[in-house]
């Protein structure tokens, strides 16, 4: 499936899961620290985020286990592919969401990673708390009862 475009957004990776295990509270804009390897490769669009998160390290916020391939082309100067990338954010929003993180359970889960209209990589960073099971059972019956209900008007005309 080819990841959908947004105006001035070229989305690479997506976390499809991560509002179904997570209720999002509220949503942050960073930039990463990238090499040049890994640009090009995120340029061919088959990163994967499913399984990373973000955490402190010191005084910064750094994103964990996400998977970027190595380029093809860059022979002995590649990266290593799932190496802790910094997170380009504001002091005030870090110190923010390392407080959420330590003091009130909260947790910060990559949503997207994608290229802005100045062709910069950003990434979409949610605040959640995990869901319970009969938390995600409800989003199942709502997602169902909206596909039925979207059934039903196109039947009726």
């Amino acid at each position: 499936m080819a990841p959908k475009t947004e105006p001035g957004r070229r989305v690479v990776a997506d976390n499809r899961s991560a509002r179904f295990h997570y209720a999002i509270e509220d949503t942050f804009e960073a930039g990463i620290a990238l090499t040049g390897t890994e640009v090009k490769s995120l340029r061919g669009g088959k990163a994967t985020i499913g399984e990373s998160y973000a955490g402190p390290s010191g005084s910064d916020l750094m994103l964990f286990n996400a998977y970027i391939p190595e380029y093809l082309e860059a022979n002995r100067f590649n990266h290593d592919t799932k190496r802790p990338r910094r997170l380009l954010l504001h002091r005030r929003q870090i110190n923010k969401l390392i407080g959420a993180t330590q003091r009130q359970g909260y947790t910060v889960i990559p949503l997207k990673i994608y290229f802005n209209d100045k062709g910069r990589a950003k990434v979409e960073l949610g605040l959640g708390k995990g869901k319970q099971l009969h938390d995600k059972r409800e989003s199942v019956k709502q997602r169902d009862w909206q596909r039925d209900k979207a059934r039903l008007m196109r039947d009726k005309g």
